[in-house]
């Protein structure tokens, strides 16, 4: 094990939180226990020098590596169902009804591995039916990790990691590759645009959203990179739009324009 000193753990927290937006400043023994490998399989003995070399990294891969060394990227199909019944029952239906362009805008904004968005898109795409054709439903998926775009963009997943959907869905939707890991199908890849962004960016959108989903993902920012993050999230949606946080977040105590729905659903005023 490799162990931080005080001037290595400061430096890498105040660069980890100016310009991602992560808190780890009761995260060290994460760090340690998350890097220490890492560095010793580059042949590095300590972080200063390991973090001058991901710093200087002009291809920014390394920096990459250590945001998603350091950020738990656990996700699965249907996590926290009760949102997605929320969308199909509620939100669909207001869309269809008042979105004249059938121009969908739906943003998974770290979206991980890629379930959450492929998850929106089956429903999505179940609901429209027929008349998918007409519109364009393509979600959007964000995430500052390219190690996990990588593989949300292959689309392989093992059978556990499926259990949440239909047998009508697995067969509509995947192909099986062998016993145990399905591939998700050609149509339902090419609804899905993944994107490597750092929310603490500029949002460069040019037309607004109906509607955001960014769930546990805040856990790691303190309260006012949370009020500024929120902000952005309303300016970025339509009126009427609808934010999802996870459902053991909260925006209690914060500053924010949003009206809750009902617990981790918020809409913007009409």
């Amino acid at each position: 094990m490799i162990y931080l000193t005080d001037e290595e753990f400061a430096a890498i927290m105040t660069h980890i939180k100016d310009n991602y937006g992560v808190n780890l400043s009761k995260k060290r023994s994460l760090i340690e226990g998350r890097l220490s490998n890492h560095l010793t399989a580059l042949g590095f003995d300590n972080y200063k020098d390991y973090f001058s070399y991901a710093m200087n990294d002009k291809t920014g891969d390394e920096m990459t590596v250590l945001i998603s060394k350091l950020t738990t990227n656990h996700t699965y199909f249907m996590r926290e169902g009760d949102h997605f019944d929320f969308y199909r029952e509620t939100v669909l239906p207001w869309i269809d009804k008042t979105l004249r362009t059938r121009d969908l805008r739906v943003w998974s904004a770290g979206c991980s591995s890629g379930q959450e968005p492929y998850t929106l898109s089956i429903i999505t795409l179940d609901y429209l039916g027929a008349n998918a054709a007409d519109w364009d439903s393509t979600i959007l998926a964000s995430d500052i990790s390219n190690k996990v775009l990588l593989t949300a963009r292959e689309g392989i997943y093992k059978k556990e990691e499926l259990n949440g959907l239909s047998e009508r869905w697995l067969k509509k939707y995947f192909t099986a590759l062998d016993g145990d890991r399905h591939r998700v199908s050609d149509v339902l890849r090419s609804n899905v645009t993944f994107r490597n962004f750092n929310l603490l960016s500029p949002f460069p959108f040019k037309k607004p959203f109906q509607v955001i989903l960014c769930r546990n993902v805040m856990i790691y920012f303190d309260s006012p990179t949370k009020e500024q993050l929120i902000e952005k999230f309303y300016n970025a949606l339509q009126p009427g739009g609808y934010l999802f946080i996870g459902l053991s977040e909260s925006l209690s105590g914060l500053r924010h324009k949003f009206k809750p729905v009902r617990p981790s659903i918020y809409r913007k005023a009409d």
